[in-house]
Protein backbone atom coordinates (compact mmCIF):
# COMPACT_ATOMS: atom_id res chain seq x y z
CA UNK A 1 0.00 0.00 0.00
CA UNK A 2 1.08 3.28 -1.21
CA UNK A 3 1.22 6.44 1.39
CA UNK A 4 -0.66 7.82 -0.67
CA UNK A 5 -3.43 5.13 -0.55
CA UNK A 6 -2.78 5.27 3.54
CA UNK A 7 -3.50 8.87 3.43
CA UNK A 8 -6.81 8.28 1.76
CA UNK A 9 -7.65 5.62 4.03
CA UNK A 10 -7.03 7.25 7.15
CA UNK A 11 -8.53 10.71 5.75
CA UNK A 12 -11.89 8.37 4.43
CA UNK A 13 -11.79 6.81 8.64
CA UNK A 14 -11.84 9.96 9.84
CA UNK A 15 -14.39 11.65 7.91
CA UNK A 16 -16.70 8.72 8.85
CA UNK A 17 -15.81 8.84 12.69
CA UNK A 18 -16.89 12.56 12.77
CA UNK A 19 -20.13 11.92 10.41
CA UNK A 20 -21.05 8.74 13.04
CA UNK A 21 -20.63 10.67 16.11
CA UNK A 22 -23.07 13.64 14.60
CA UNK A 23 -25.55 10.74 14.66
CA UNK A 24 -25.89 10.76 18.10
CA UNK A 25 -30.03 10.90 19.45
CA UNK A 26 -30.36 14.46 20.86
CA UNK A 27 -31.11 14.76 24.44
CA UNK A 28 -34.69 14.66 25.29
CA UNK A 29 -36.72 17.25 27.29
CA UNK A 30 -38.21 16.96 30.57
CA UNK A 31 -41.81 17.14 29.94
CA UNK A 32 -43.87 19.71 32.16
CA UNK A 33 -47.26 18.30 33.50
CA UNK A 34 -49.95 20.90 33.57
CA UNK A 35 -52.30 18.49 35.66
CA UNK A 36 -51.17 19.27 39.91
CA UNK A 37 -49.17 16.62 41.45
CA UNK A 38 -51.43 14.49 42.91
CA UNK A 39 -51.07 14.05 46.65
CA UNK A 40 -50.85 10.70 48.60
CA UNK A 41 -54.45 10.76 51.32
CA UNK A 42 -54.40 8.82 54.16
CA UNK A 43 -56.25 5.83 53.77
CA UNK A 44 -59.44 4.86 56.11
CA UNK A 45 -58.82 3.07 59.12
CA UNK A 46 -61.52 -0.05 59.15
CA UNK A 47 -63.82 -0.06 61.66
CA UNK A 48 -64.15 -2.76 63.72
CA UNK A 49 -67.29 -5.07 62.99
CA UNK A 50 -70.38 -4.30 65.80
CA UNK A 51 -73.35 -6.52 66.34
CA UNK A 52 -76.40 -4.94 64.20
CA UNK A 53 -79.10 -4.88 66.60
CA UNK A 54 -81.94 -4.55 63.98
CA UNK A 55 -80.02 -6.87 61.30
CA UNK A 56 -80.27 -10.17 59.88
CA UNK A 57 -77.94 -12.87 60.81
CA UNK A 58 -75.84 -12.24 57.76
CA UNK A 59 -75.51 -8.70 58.78
CA UNK A 60 -74.28 -9.83 62.46
CA UNK A 61 -71.92 -12.71 61.07
CA UNK A 62 -68.89 -10.11 60.89
CA UNK A 63 -69.39 -9.44 64.44
CA UNK A 64 -70.41 -12.96 65.43
CA UNK A 65 -66.55 -14.11 63.46
CA UNK A 66 -64.70 -11.01 65.57
CA UNK A 67 -65.80 -12.57 68.87
CA UNK A 68 -65.02 -16.09 68.14
CA UNK A 69 -61.67 -15.82 66.39
CA UNK A 70 -60.82 -13.69 69.76
CA UNK A 71 -61.97 -17.06 71.80
CA UNK A 72 -60.10 -19.06 69.19
CA UNK A 73 -56.86 -16.74 70.09
CA UNK A 74 -56.77 -17.45 73.43
CA UNK A 75 -57.79 -20.67 73.58
CA UNK A 76 -57.73 -22.89 70.31
CA UNK A 77 -59.45 -25.60 72.26
CA UNK A 78 -62.11 -23.73 74.03
CA UNK A 79 -65.23 -25.43 74.61
CA UNK A 80 -68.69 -24.38 73.70
CA UNK A 81 -69.06 -22.63 76.80
CA UNK A 82 -66.79 -20.35 76.13
CA UNK A 83 -68.15 -19.03 72.83
CA UNK A 84 -71.41 -19.10 74.39
CA UNK A 85 -70.33 -17.14 76.95
CA UNK A 86 -68.53 -14.61 74.87
CA UNK A 87 -71.31 -14.25 72.19
CA UNK A 88 -73.42 -13.43 75.18
CA UNK A 89 -70.92 -10.73 76.42
CA UNK A 90 -70.98 -9.17 72.90
CA UNK A 91 -74.63 -8.84 73.02
CA UNK A 92 -76.39 -12.02 70.78
CA UNK A 93 -79.18 -13.61 72.98
CA UNK A 94 -78.46 -16.41 74.83
CA UNK A 95 -81.76 -17.61 74.17
CA UNK A 96 -81.53 -18.08 70.73
CA UNK A 97 -78.05 -20.42 71.11
CA UNK A 98 -77.26 -23.71 70.45
CA UNK A 99 -74.06 -25.52 70.92
CA UNK A 100 -72.68 -29.55 70.70
CA UNK A 101 -71.42 -31.29 73.71
CA UNK A 102 -67.49 -30.63 74.44
CA UNK A 103 -67.11 -34.14 74.74
CA UNK A 104 -68.58 -37.93 73.04
CA UNK A 105 -70.90 -40.49 74.55
CA UNK A 106 -67.85 -41.70 75.85
CA UNK A 107 -66.35 -39.18 77.86
CA UNK A 108 -63.89 -38.57 74.68
CA UNK A 109 -62.88 -35.10 74.14
CA UNK A 110 -64.90 -34.07 71.21
CA UNK A 111 -62.93 -33.32 67.95
CA UNK A 112 -64.96 -30.25 66.82
CA UNK A 113 -67.76 -28.58 68.44
CA UNK A 114 -70.86 -25.93 66.47
CA UNK A 115 -72.56 -23.27 67.82
CA UNK A 116 -75.05 -20.89 66.76
CA UNK A 117 -77.38 -18.00 67.54
CA UNK A 118 -80.68 -17.77 65.64
CA UNK A 119 -81.12 -14.48 64.53
CA UNK A 120 -84.82 -14.05 62.65
CA UNK A 121 -85.27 -16.85 59.79
CA UNK A 122 -81.32 -17.15 59.82
CA UNK A 123 -78.41 -18.89 61.80
CA UNK A 124 -75.38 -18.18 62.58
CA UNK A 125 -72.87 -21.13 62.59
CA UNK A 126 -69.63 -21.53 63.90
CA UNK A 127 -67.18 -24.36 64.95
CA UNK A 128 -64.17 -24.71 66.37
CA UNK A 129 -61.65 -28.12 65.86
CA UNK A 130 -61.31 -29.62 62.26
CA UNK A 131 -59.29 -26.66 61.07
CA UNK A 132 -61.81 -24.10 61.96
CA UNK A 133 -60.19 -20.39 61.95
CA UNK A 134 -62.91 -18.08 63.53
CA UNK A 135 -65.07 -18.10 60.11
CA UNK A 136 -68.78 -18.84 60.46
CA UNK A 137 -71.75 -19.52 57.79
CA UNK A 138 -75.01 -18.19 57.25
CA UNK A 139 -77.61 -20.83 56.97
CA UNK A 140 -81.70 -20.39 57.09
CA UNK A 141 -83.20 -21.54 59.89
CA UNK A 142 -83.85 -25.63 59.81
CA UNK A 143 -87.36 -26.70 59.34
CA UNK A 144 -87.55 -27.68 62.93
CA UNK A 145 -87.00 -24.09 63.84
CA UNK A 146 -83.67 -25.04 65.15
CA UNK A 147 -79.62 -24.69 63.62
CA UNK A 148 -78.18 -27.26 64.58
CA UNK A 149 -78.52 -30.57 63.47
CA UNK A 150 -77.90 -33.64 65.51
CA UNK A 151 -77.45 -33.87 69.89
CA UNK A 152 -76.90 -29.97 71.73
CA UNK A 153 -77.08 -29.68 75.01
CA UNK A 154 -78.49 -27.29 77.34
CA UNK A 155 -77.25 -23.64 78.02
CA UNK A 156 -78.54 -24.26 81.52
CA UNK A 157 -75.75 -21.68 83.13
Amino acid sequence: MTSRSRAALVALGTAALIALAGCTAPEPEPTVSSAPAETPSASPTPTEPALVPDGDAAANQPYFDLVVGRVLAADGNAGGRAFIDALTDAGFDKGAMQVTPDATAIGLDADSVQFSVRIGEGCIIGQRGGGATGQSIVTPVLATGSCLVGTTRAIDW
